[in-house]
């Protein structure tokens, strides 16, 4: 079956771009395996680009529907042998050093001149019948659309024809894009079990994309290399085993719009120790970035049943010890300053010396600071002697004009 024109072409090219990208993160996973001596660029020489010590592979990367064929008069076929002839006159590619591989979800028609061009594995490469094969078709051709691609084969001379050809491997029925979604899945899998491979996935794909657009964006950034590589792996790995969470940097990043939660117990307990506006800020800041760290390890099931609960427990029972401490220190007719001044010796404490984790390795601050502020929201802990009939006091006038 010939090529078919896609009628959702914006579609198709979305997907395209998509398999380019986990294609890409396919190949870094599995030369991760493999040692660090090695770097992944999109869009650099080719589709994607794979340099080694003292070899490149250009990859020509071709995402097609189910039923579409590579024949000799593909389009795809000789748009991708434009591009490499055209490097190859161009001195931009060294024949020498180089591999060139189209790899495409469509069918290689037997005896056809991209059948003829697969791995020496498949037991059908016949390198001199493929070349054959193309230039009988370059003849017969009268498509329009493949005339530049035409012009470039024509450029090159009989033994640059077949140097190409020679470093040609077509990788029919490659796997798709939800295919290779599964294979990665399968790698996540073995890094950090069933059980966190999805969530595990999902950072190290946000990651890599985020890391392509830059080198995309800034052509001075560098092809992801494999020690870099392997300091992301490693790094999203370890946040997943048993002693540790993982920590999100879209989260680390937040900074909150102060005017949205002034009204916020937690908020209205600092006031109560006059805590300056910068200060307040900062408490804002780890009180939603906790809160929304939290509720993404909620959604994703990274918690143990009751982990949660515990966490806060401890911390409630830690500052009780302190807080009653305070209250006999103090005694029944301190003066305003006086509490004041132990209440912001409290809010220091819980702020700066607490080291109390969710769990071992999760060392992240904002996570312990962000919870006692979620704990003070629910004024199940505050800071001054008197919070909770001052609180009460302040929701009062409120709460009369509540129908």
């Amino acid at each position: 079956m010939a090529e078919k024109a896609d009628p959702f072409e914006a579609s198709a090219s979305a997907i395209g771009y998509v398999y380019q990208l986990r294609k890409a993160l396919h190949l870094c996973v599995e030369r991760h395996g493999q040692g660090i001596d090695w770097s992944v660029a999109i869009e650099a020489g080719d589709d994607i680009e794979e340099v080694h010590k003292d070899s490149t592979v250009y990859y020509q990367l071709k995402h097609r529907a189910p039923g579409v064929s590579l024949t000799d008069a593909s389009t795809d076929l000789w748009k991708t042998l434009r591009i490499w002839a055209h490097a190859i006159a161009g001195h931009q590619l060294d024949l020498e050093e180089t591999d060139l591989v189209l790899m495409t979800t469509a069918e290689l028609p037997s005896g056809s001149a991209a059948s003829l061009l697969q791995p020496v594995v498949a037991g059908c490469r016949d390198e001199a019948g493929a070349l054959k094969a193309l230039t009988e078709a370059r003849k017969a051709s009268t498509n329009k659309d493949l005339k530049k691609a035409f012009a470039s084969f024509d450029t090159l001379t009989e033994e640059q024809r077949q140097g190409m050809v020679s470093r040609i491997q077509v990788l029919g029925r490659a796997p798709d894009v939800e295919a290779v979604g599964d294979l990665l899945l399968e790698r996540a899998v073995t890094a950090v079990g069933h059980a966190y491979a999805q969530p595990f996935l999902i950072r190290l794909e946000g990651w890599f994309f985020q890391r392509t657009i830059r080198q995309l964006r800034a052509r001075d950034v560098d092809a992801i290399s494999g020690n870099e590589f392997d300091q992301v792996f490693t790094d999203y790995r370890n946040q997943f085993r048993p002693e540790n969470l993982p920590i999100d940097e879209d989260i680390a990043d937040l900074e909150p719009n102060l005017a949205t939660y002034s009204d916020h117990a937690f908020v209205r307990q600092l006031n109560l120790l006059n805590i300056s506006a910068p200060r307040v800020g900062k408490a804002v800041r780890d009180y939603m970035r906790a809160f929304t760290q939290r509720s993404r390890w909620s959604d994703e099931n990274l918690l143990l049943p009751g982990e949660i609960s515990r966490f806060e427990r401890r911390l409630v029972e830690e500052w009780g010890e302190l807080f009653d401490e305070m209250r006999e220190e103090l005694g029944d007719e301190a003066a305003e300053v006086a509490k004041v001044a132990a209440a912001r010796d409290i809010y220091r404490w819980a702020m700066s010396q607490v080291q109390r984790r969710i769990r071992p390795d999760c060392d992240e601050p904002f996570v312990v600071k962000g919870s006692f502020h979620m704990l003070a929201d629910d004024h199940r802990v505050g800071w001054h002697i008197d919070f909770t009939t001052r609180l009460m006091s302040m929701l009062e006038p409120t709460e009369a004009t509540t129908p």
